[in-house]
């Protein structure tokens, strides 16, 4: 296992110094903006604007890398990203952190590609499933960890902010002092929704569903815990149980869609996942850990939608087009978190707190009925080629797809592998005497 993740180090540090950053900010915006007096409905749109940042650098990301390359483009928007988070204390208006928001959506997910597309390149075809996993709980680790920053000075303070900002800055060091090489760019390929609908409407409904709830949980659930009364150490404790949640139950989900029709538990996982958001309400008035066992399980259960429904969708697809398939999928997962504060943010205006775990409950329905009336459609459903693998996914960019073990999947052997990792290190080896060579002439 050290010598699988030796290679990588440098990367896996980089990126969770960027998401104790980023993670750290998304909460404490949050607690700020409700003592600056901003309603839900504005901290629902302030909070999408993550998410439409997200989704338009998801287009800039692999033309940017491609021009100035990869230490490049991580260096320029670590720094971007960084005077973004000293923004938001500087300018405390909504207008300012709706823009601050698609901005720093924007740098988060080129650095994300530039890390994920790197990680792809320096591992084995056939350890990508292991690395892959790693990679999500190390995501998990440093954004669960990093509500717990918050207690370390008050919200109204500009010294979080800096916090955050020195968390993202320091994400540069490892990535760019790194010695191995960065990988070539390879182009994404693309589906179209309506090709994916016809073979795996369930993933399709699922991708866009889940994105909804998911959006709402990341960008509104500190929001919901301050609205009913949780302190600063209480809304960390509230948000890091739902990650912890989804954390826990994610694999053995998942694990469970592996030898069972994936329909089936998406249909089961969302159903529960509508009991877990609704006993939130009475939960909320309860306080404490009843609270937080309810968000822990809804958390569990929704986290692990997303993912359900790429490698349903994998069971469809051909080798070829699976890194395209799911990137549509990525994308529709996208566009619904975008949306997703929004529209819980000014259900929260109009009703209360409490409509938010309504919110979810709603989003889980409709995954249910669509998955039912699709289940009774179709009563027997093909399969193409071998059934998929499931895998913990949390938030991701398409470069990451190429890690899910069935993407490409290699029947290498472990003395072929090792032969194309001595081939790796020849050609960086290469590449580097070059270079030395160029610069001495």
């Amino acid at each position: 296992m050290l010598a699988l993740v030796r290679p990588v180090f440098s990367l896996f540090a980089g990126v969770s110094l960027l998401l104790l950053g980023s993670g750290l900010l998304n909460t404490l915006l949050a607690i700020r903006g409700n003592l600056e007096g901003f309603s839900d409905e504005v901290m629902g749109f302030i909070m999408s604007g993550y998410f439409v940042g997200f989704f338009v650098g998801t287009f800039l990301a692999l033309p940017v890398i491609r021009r100035v390359g990869h230490i490049r483009a991580f260096a320029m928007f670590a720094a971007i990203g960084s005077v973004s988070v000293l923004l938001h204390d500087i300018f405390p208006t909504p207008w300012a952190w709706g823009g601050l928001r698609v901005l720093t959506g924007i740098a988060l997910v080129v650095l994300y590609t530039v890390v994920e597309s790197w990680l792809n390149a320096q591992t084995p075809a056939n350890f990508r499933g292991q690395v892959f996993a790693i990679y999500m709980v190390v995501n998990l680790a440093a954004l669960a960890l990093a509500q717990q920053f918050l207690q370390l000075a008050p919200a109204s303070s500009y010294l979080l902010f800096v916090l955050a900002a020195i968390l993202v800055t320091l994400s540069l060091v490892p990535v760019t002092g790194t010695r191995f090489s960065p990988p070539e760019v390879q182009n994404v390929q693309r589906l179209g929704v309506r090709f994916l609908w016809r073979i795996a409407p369930v993933a399709v409904a699922g991708a866009l569903l889940s994105g909804l709830a998911m959006g709402a949980f990341w960008g509104m659930s500190a929001v919901y815990a301050g609205r009913v009364g949780l302190d600063t150490a209480g809304v960390a404790a509230f948000v890091t149980s739902g990650i912890v949640g989804g954390a826990l139950l994610q694999i053995p989900v998942g694990r469970f869609s592996d030898r069972y029709d994936r329909r089936r538990v998406l249909m089961v996982a969302a159903g529960i996942a509508v009991v877990a958001s609704l006993f939130i309400v009475p939960a909320s008035y309860l306080g404490g850990y009843f609270l937080y066992a309810a968000i822990a399980l809804y958390g569990g259960l929704a986290f692990s939608i997303y993912p359900i429904t790429v490698a349903h969708l994998i069971d469809h697809l051909d080798g070829q087009d699976i890194l395209a398939g799911g990137s549509a999928l990525l994308l529709l997962h996208g566009i619904g978190a975008a949306m997703g504060p929004a529209l819980s943010g000014q259900l929260m205006t109009l009703v209360g707190a409490n409509a938010l775990p309504v919110y979810f409950a709603v989003m889980q329905s409709l995954l249910v009925v669509i998955t039912v009336w699709k289940m009774h459609q179709r009563k027997a459903e093909k399969i193409t080629g071998e059934p998929a693998h499931f895998m913990p996914m949390v938030r991701t960019t398409p470069s990451a797809l190429e890690m899910h073990p069935d993407e490409g999947e290699s029947e290498m052997t472990e003395q072929e592998a090792e032969a194309a990792e001595k081939e790796q290190e020849l050609k960086r080896k290469a590449k580097q005497e070059k270079g030395v060579q160029q610069g001495a002439a």
